[in-house]
């Protein structure tokens, strides 16, 4: 018998059983598309800051349960509380949304969104925080947030921008569009559109050979890619100068090199 979904936590952290060094975060609300609640927010942001923090991890996947990745806030909710005081009603944007999009944009190792379904709002905000995307066939986006009179939440107003373009990230912000997985390739969203029983296991794929690698190069390469998208050319440089320079320091990268000039596959342990 199944449990009630209330009674199931509205947040999954899991292992891959073939690589322990991945974790596997999900979304758990697939009754209701995955709508973000009070609840699942908080859990959301406990989740990250966990494998974040965890050491023995070294890449993520994100998804969602269920037929859809994330439909964004759910409204249901978001109505209790514009009813009870709209002056506060938006409190979760700096309490969860923007820590929730930090957690995966400055997260210090590579995250893979494994899309599943319908990324909406919030949802597609966080499929675009994540480094790297693969999108079953039947994906829909959609920023949504005209629709129901409001900007943008979740760094949407940088990434579309950031990703498409100022003129398509108009046409999508103002008009509410939607599109499609393959819409999503061809603009370079995603890297992948696969079945729906195979989504998962190819961003699992895809975790598993970045768990491998130099995470340390990983992160300082996030970074790196944040501050070039907003930095002028000598301030990237000069990030770029350090950042080699720390990464000169670790055994990933001497190691790597002796195994270049010994013709041999290099291993990488992060540090």
């Amino acid at each position: 018998m199944s449990t009630p979904e209330s009674q199931e936590p509205a947040v999954l952290v899991e292992r891959d059983e073939k690589d322990p060094a991945v974790a596997v975060v999900t979304l758990n609300r697939p009754g209701r598309r995955n709508a973000l609640t009070v609840e699942l927010k908080d859990a959301l942001v406990e989740a990250l800051t966990q494998v974040a923090a965890d050491g023995e991890v070294r890449a993520v996947v994100l998804t969602g349960n269920g037929k859809s990745f994330c439909v964004g806030q759910d409204l249901g909710e978001h109505a209790e509380a514009l009813r009870a005081d709209p002056a506060s009603s938006f409190g979760t944007v700096d309490r969860h949304y923007n820590p929730i999009v930090r957690a995966l944009a400055e997260m210090p190792k590579p995250v893979v969104a494994a899309i599943n379904g319908a990324a909406v709002g919030a949802g597609l905000g966080f499929a675009l925080a994540c480094d790297l995307r693969v999108a079953t066939e039947g994906a829909s986006f959609a920023t949504a947030f005209a629709a129901i009179g409001l900007t943008a939440d979740s760094g949407l107003s940088a990434s579309l921008v950031h990703s498409l373009g100022a003129a398509r990230a108009s046409e999508l912000m103002l008009l509410g569009d939607s599109f499609n997985a393959e819409q999503a390739k061809e603009w370079g969203l995603v890297r992948e559109v696969v079945p729906v029983e195979q989504v998962l296991g190819a961003a699992l794929e895809l975790a598993r050979r970045l768990a491998a690698g130099p995470t340390a190069a990983y992160a300082e390469i996030k970074k790196a890619l944040a501050a070039g998208a907003v930095s002028p050319l000598e301030k990237v440089l000069a990030a770029e100068g350090a950042a080699q320079a720390r990464l000169g320091l670790t055994r990933d990268h001497q190691g790597a090199v002796e195994a270049f000039l010994a013709k041999r596959r290099p291993s990488f342990e992060g540090a």
